[in-house]
């Protein structure tokens, strides 16, 4: 992969773009709470060359309200399963809609 590779992919929500360091900086965290987030395999993230944990936009958003949660004094195993929950949700909430929208343009008189 090209440097011009690399820099196209940063748009990409599953890029992963983000070493453990600033990763952890950027919640406001340490890498200790990445790491367990790991181990209740909340998230996991993917490996660079060297082995260095690296991780995507979409995987700090799903830390950071795990974060949240821990921080209103949830424990990390209850907020790991809330935040899978809630990601389940959404999903089968955005699958709906889809067959919603499906529905309506077979049947558009009904």
């Amino acid at each position: 992969m090209t440097a011009d590779d690399s820099f196209n992919r940063l748009d990409d929500d599953d890029y992963p773009a983000y070493t453990m360091g600033r990763a952890a900086d950027m919640l406001g965290t340490t890498q200790g709470f990445l790491r367990a987030l790991g181990e209740a395999r909340l998230i996991t993230p993917l490996r660079s060359e060297g082995g260095h944990r690296r991780y995507s936009r979409y995987q700090l958003r799903i830390a950071a309200r795990a974060r949240e949660l821990v921080d209103q004094g949830t424990p990390i195993e209850a907020a790991c399963r809330i935040v899978i929950l809630e990601d389940q949700l959404e999903e089968a909430q955005r699958i709906n809609a889809e067959y919603r929208r499906a529905a309506e343009s077979a049947n558009p008189t009904a």
